[in-house]
């Protein structure tokens, strides 16, 4: 009988034991959830709607007032060879305006140029920014189409292992973060600065002028580039013209993707007189 008791009362112990592990983890799991929903609350606070615009390509050319635009592309280029022998540097980070760089790197190509991509040295922002990057951001850039990411193309070197000697032209696409990228890194500025010492040409297309305002190379000069960034380029002593397209000796420039034909048409005038 007293062994038969103490296996009732081991018994009612367990079972206040259990009960009482059973009660923490009921409470500890209603306070998670409580936490979570409310961190869950604050991030959807902090955060805004999500949402893609699809712009093709095609949607641009067939755009109405395009009609020069999509012409340029679409009619056959006769002189496979009017650039042959020529390299062109396309200096870039992400952010930049797909078309401002796809657009003229074809023509070139189709020229007989030879271009390389060339983008900064491979430089992630500090941990504690919270940003996460693709394992192929350390060998391509991001293109965006009017500030939407939308595709990624591999770069050949980086502007820490390029020279002067290696190229006859260097030619910058726009949109509005990839300039922001190129006129803060040293080597990018450096290469610039040299390559119009060189007296080389220069060309920079839509908000991509803003990288020659920082490297202090437009004191003087006639140039052009997207309407936010007007402003900017007289304040670095440039003469700002209304003008699709506006060469003012090596150094071309253009405001806008609705500007690619005239301005890869002047490159290649440059080039062919040099």
């Amino acid at each position: 009988m007293k062994k038969m008791n103490q296996i009732i009362v081991a018994g009612i112990i367990s079972i206040l034991a259990v009960s009482n592990v059973e009660a923490q983890v009921t409470v500890k799991t209603k306070e998670m959830k409580t936490n979570y929903s409310n961190e869950l609350e604050i991030v959807n606070k902090l955060s805004t709607q999500s949402a893609v615009v699809n712009m093709p390509v095609s949607k641009l050319l067939d755009a109405p007032g395009n009609e020069a635009l999509k012409s340029f592309f679409f009619t056959p280029v006769k002189n496979k060879s009017a650039l042959k022998g020529k390299k062109i540097a396309v200096i870039v980070a992400d952010g930049f305006e797909e078309i401002e760089l796809t657009g003229p790197v074809w023509y070139f190509k189709e020229l007989g140029a030879e271009v390389e991509i060339v983008a900064p040295k491979y430089n992630p922002a500090p941990e504690r920014y919270g940003l996460v990057y693709p394992e192929m951001s350390k060998t391509h850039v991001m293109a965006i189409q009017y500030l939407q990411p939308v595709g990624w193309i591999k770069f050949d070197r980086t502007a820490d292992q390029i020279k002067v000697s290696d190229y006859d032209a260097v030619f910058i696409p726009g949109g509005a973060w990839n300039p922001d990228n190129l006129r803060n890194d040293k080597d990018v500025i450096k290469f610039i600065q040299d390559f119009n010492k060189s007296g080389k040409l220069i060309a920079a297309i839509c908000h991509a002028p803003v990288v020659l305002a920082s490297a202090d190379i437009l004191k003087g000069r006639k140039l052009t580039g997207y309407w936010n960034i007007q402003v900017d380029l007289k304040n670095a002593g440039g003469k700002v013209l209304e003008e699709t397209v506006v060469t003012d000796g090596n150094i071309i420039t253009s405001r806008h993707p609705i500007d690619v034909a005239d301005f890869s048409k002047a490159v290649e005038s440059w080039l062919i007189k040099k």
